[in-house]
């Protein structure tokens, strides 16, 4: 089959947590034959940032880690549909494109009827800015991809689009492994700052219990402001920087425990979606403590696979609790990398992926 990916950036991960998912997509659907047409912007924001922070070698260096990644770099305003297009079997649009991009896609569908498009939404947009998605005239796609079921049934009630499949985020065991090293500190925490949307979240669920604990911790992370650092370095929190995806097993191995703090829209207002970094943590088999996630889907097993709290009270007892127990502390990763594999790999993804399309393809153009 061949595939068509558009998405914001493969090459970069500054800011762009997406890159990490569609990476193990791509990967996996190379690796089983198919062939992957992957495009981004030749300009794209998350590359931009990436060369000014770590230069250009930085985008070199994930083709080295992920060899089937080698998307076309394009230009918005001469980029030819017809010839990107030619013999493709499906087309996925990531949400995170130029809205332009998206409805030109659309109606080169709506033209051009001898391939599936769906449209891929990883974002808290669908309920924060509407109207974003409305200009994108989704009704021109085969369905939506959303990583989610309460995304799905927002994209129901708002009427964005009639087909909605669930198609959750993954992690990828060809990258995402448990490492063997010797624990550096306490508490590792992989998140950027959010754009306000965590600032008090991070304060209360990981500022708080590492100075009540006295616990040695590290952030990596982008876009954090000067009074977050200040925050950060009150507590004696080192902020060490970007730090590229596919070295943060090694980081889990060197601390004893992470955390997962999500964004305010993905907890108000998409109860249920874990992000990515849920599954990466736990397929690298570090002990995982992650706050104001309700698993309505069934995807983990809390109190199993990681320990569920709400509150900064209770994300103190579930770090000291899980660091005075090495036995249940091993015990939960074990778990952890377990499920992982047993459900939550890209290679599951691909299957559904695989089935969404033959489900498509049954169906009247």
């Amino acid at each position: 089959m061949r595939v068509a990916l558009f998405c914001h950036s493969l090459l970069s991960d500054w800011n762009h947590g997406n890159a990490h998912f569609l990476r193990g997509v791509v990967t996996e659907l190379a690796a089983r034959g198919h062939e992957v047409r992957a495009f981004e912007p030749a300009s794209s924001w998350s590359a931009a940032e990436l060369v000014a922070e770590a230069g250009a070698e930085a985008l070199a260096e994930v083709q080295h880690i992920y060899p089937a990644v080698a998307p076309y770099r394009y230009d918005l305003a001469t980029l030819d549909l017809d010839r990107a297009l030619d013999g493709v079997d499906l087309v996925i649009v990531h949400e995170w494109n130029d809205p332009e991009l998206v409805r030109r896609i659309g109606a080169h569908r709506r033209r051009n009827g001898g391939y599936r498009a769906l449209f891929h939404d990883t974002h808290h947009r669908a309920v924060t800015d509407p109207d974003a998605l409305a200009r994108c005239e989704l009704g021109r796609y085969d369905g939506v991809l959303a990583f989610g079921r309460s995304l799905r049934d927002v994209y129901l009630a708002r009427g964005f689009a009639e087909r909605i499949f669930v198609w959750h985020e993954a992690a990828d065991p060809r990258v995402f492994t448990p490492k063997r090293a010797r624990p550096e500190r306490d508490l590792v925490w992989i998140g950027n700052h959010g754009d306000g949307e965590r600032s008090a979240e991070i304060d209360e669920l990981l500022v708080a219990p590492v100075r009540s604990l006295g616990l040695t911790a590290r952030v990596h992370g982008v876009r954090y402001p000067p009074e977050a650092r200040a925050t950060l370095g009150r507590a004696g929190i080192e902020l060490a920087g970007w730090l590229p995806n596919h070295l943060a097993p090694d980081a889990f191995a060197r601390a004893r425990a992470t955390v997962h703090i999500p964004r305010r829209p993905y907890v108000a207002d998409l109860p249920g979606i874990p992000t990515i970094r849920v599954f990466e943590a736990l397929a690298c088999g570090v002990p995982l403590v992650v706050a104001r996630f309700r698993d309505d889907e069934g995807l983990f097993t809390p109190g199993v696979d990681f320990i569920a709290v709400e509150t900064g009270r209770e994300m103190t007892r579930a770090l000291g609790a899980l660091l005075s127990s090495p036995e249940r502390a091993t015990a939960m990763a074990e778990r952890g990398i377990a499920t992982i594999l047993a459900r939550h790999t890209c290679a599951h993804r691909v299957d559904e992926l695989l089935a969404i399309h033959a489900e498509l393809e049954s169906a009247p153009r």
